[in-house]
């Protein structure tokens, strides 16, 4: 392989901001979905092709159905940014986006990556241009290297896939249309890039705009910190839950966890709250803890192959204190990312805690991101 841009490439990054930009304080921007995914710089030389993940991380092999859609659907030499994802059927006839079968994709055995890329097949989605042919565009502005690559995949402006390019646009009304619509097919938010800006690697000079929500959620364990000792313990991360109707009764989903803290301040949460400390066969999750390999519910302490070799051990907590977290979305009945402590909720029984008051996302048909206008 031999392009003018050449493994390993970190890619560029983005900054969380509260709402849609102006784009005139930002000498114009160019507005495009927040895809939730797989961030992939695909490398085509000929027929030669190579898939990097975010930290430069072969994702290649995992992939052998996009490969070929590479040496079908792009051009024969070129770099382009852009995500992985995955898409499934929905009861109303759509598609939408699915992370957590897409994280199934990594897999050791060569026979199960086959089995599972005719199965569940990923898409790629691009949005940005890096080379084609024998040039560089990195360090041409955002507003060449989009009209580049809309000129480069024009072929692909059907939407049928698997390589797809991003829609864009200027007008921060339609970007503020698509923060509401977009999550109802699985995207993560709006992204927006200074059209004057070269692509810099591993900056955070695009910014980002994600939902912003709130729950009360039940405590219901802690993990210690990595740097923590006997002599002085720090809290790691808090382990939440809230409760829902099982076949037996009320159950503690697990749904995420809590960890950013100063250390001041995970010195005095695991002080604060040891004394909650109970044996696990006193605890909502002991059940799965008799023996169990693996569960659905992602119960924190329960291994999977995603946890091989990681210590999973977590102080179990009676589960009587709430707090109050800020998080972005929903990936079935988790928070897809950690969620931020923002309060104690000491008027919150533990028990009222559950799923029906977390925000209903209206669907949306991943089609109709992926289409044309």
């Amino acid at each position: 392989m031999d392009l003018p841009v050449m493994p390993p490439v970190r890619p560029m990054l983005a900054k969380a901001v509260k709402t849609v930009p102006d784009p005139a304080k930002h000498g114009g921007l160019s507005f495009e979905p927040k895809w939730d995914g797989f961030r992939c710089l695909v490398f085509r030389d000929g027929d030669e092709v190579e898939l990097t993940s975010r930290n430069t991380k072969p994702l290649t092999r995992y992939f052998p159905e996009l490969v070929v859609a590479a040496l079908e659907q792009l051009p024969e030499r070129c770099v382009l940014d852009g995500e992985v994802f995955v898409a499934l059927p929905t009861p109303d006839g759509g598609q939408r986006l699915e992370f957590e079968v897409l994280q199934e994709r990594i897999h050791p055995a060569a026979s199960r990556v086959e089995m599972l890329s005719q199965k569940t097949p990923a898409g790629f989605v691009a949005f940005d241009l890096l080379a084609l042919g024998d040039e560089s565009y990195v360090d041409r502005p955002f507003a060449e290297r989009r009209a580049a690559l809309e000129a480069a995949l024009a072929h692909l402006s059907g939407g049928d896939g698997p390589c797809h390019l991003t829609r864009t646009t200027t007008d921060p009304a339609v970007a503020e249309q698509w923060l509401d619509e977009f999550e109802g097919a699985g995207l993560d938010g709006v992204v927006a890039k200074p059209l004057g800006a070269a692509y810099v690697e591993n900056a955070r000079t695009m910014l980002k705009i994600k939902h912003e929500r709130t729950a009360d959620v039940v405590l219901a364990g802690m993990r210690e910190h990595k740097t923590s000792t006997a002599e002085r313990p720090l809290l790691g991360s808090m382990l939440l839950g809230l409760w829902t109707d099982g076949e037996d009764g009320p159950v503690l989903q697990h749904i995420g966890v809590s960890a950013s803290f100063t250390e001041t301040r995970r010195a005095e949460l695991w002080t604060e709250l040891e004394p909650l400390a109970c044996a696990i066969d006193e605890h909502p999750w002991a059940r799965w803890h008799e023996g169990a390999i693996a569960n659905p519910d992602r119960v924190p302490g329960t291994q999977s192959r995603w946890s091989a070799g990681k210590d999973l051990s977590f102080v179990p907590l009676r589960p009587e204190r709430v707090l109050e977290v800020k998080y972005d979305h929903m990936e079935g009945r988790r928070f897809r990312h950690t969620a931020h402590f923002k309060r104690w909720r000491e008027d919150r029984d533990p028990a009222s805690c559950g799923y029906d008051q977390l925000d209903d996302v209206v669907g949306y048909d991943l089609g109709q991101v992926l289409g044309s206008d």
